[in-house]
């Protein structure tokens, strides 16, 4: 314990806003939005036939079996309970994060909201159908960027904003420093 004429202690951690809960209904908000826009393609589309909406877009309903990229999609089957129990531990550590979060983090909370609403959802179709669905295909000049879905967008924004984030504390460490 610190006497008056002691150094100062470091400063304390702010304490998480009440309103970090707000994150979880984002992230609620991903899952509903991609089990919404999943049960319609999956009601809609073929599977592996492709619906022309633009020149560069396709919806083309596809079950990944594996992860990003379809990564490990003919395995077997071990991947399904490998990336059941992988996306569960993250999401679970990401929603502790979050709630621990204080109120001037924002950007890191909206990030984070993002990774693990698209996290879940995937998680959900993984145990559901032992695959995930996509169905949004990019595509350009005969060459197609693998198939993907809403969940698959909200990690991908997720990741960039808190790449985003964690370059923009860089940038104001090193301005204060200087």
């Amino acid at each position: 314990m610190n006497e008056p004429g002691d150094q100062a202690s470091p400063p304390s951690r702010e304490p998480p806003a009440p309103y970090s809960w707000v994150w979880l209904f984002v992230s609620a908000a991903v899952v509903w939005a991609d089990m919404v826009t999943k049960e319609w393609a999956s009601e809609v589309l073929t599977l592996y036939r492709p619906r022309a909406v633009y020149d560069w877009l396709n919806l083309t309903l596809a079950h990944n079996y594996g992860a990003a990229f379809s990564f490990l999609s003919d395995a077997g089957g071990w991947q399904r309970w490998f990336f059941t129990v992988l996306a569960s531990v993250i999401s679970l550590a990401l929603i502790v994060w979050v709630l621990r979060l204080p109120r001037r983090e924002w950007r890191t909370g909206l990030a984070l909201a993002l990774v693990i609403g698209g996290a879940i959802g995937n998680l959900v179709d993984r145990i559901q159908y032992g695959y995930v669905v996509d169905f949004i295909d990019v595509h350009y000049a005969g060459w197609h960027w693998p198939a993907f879905n809403v969940a698959d967008s909200a990690i991908t924004g997720g990741v960039i904003l808190l790449l985003l984030d964690a370059l923009l504390q860089t940038l104001r460490h090193r301005k204060l420093k200087s």
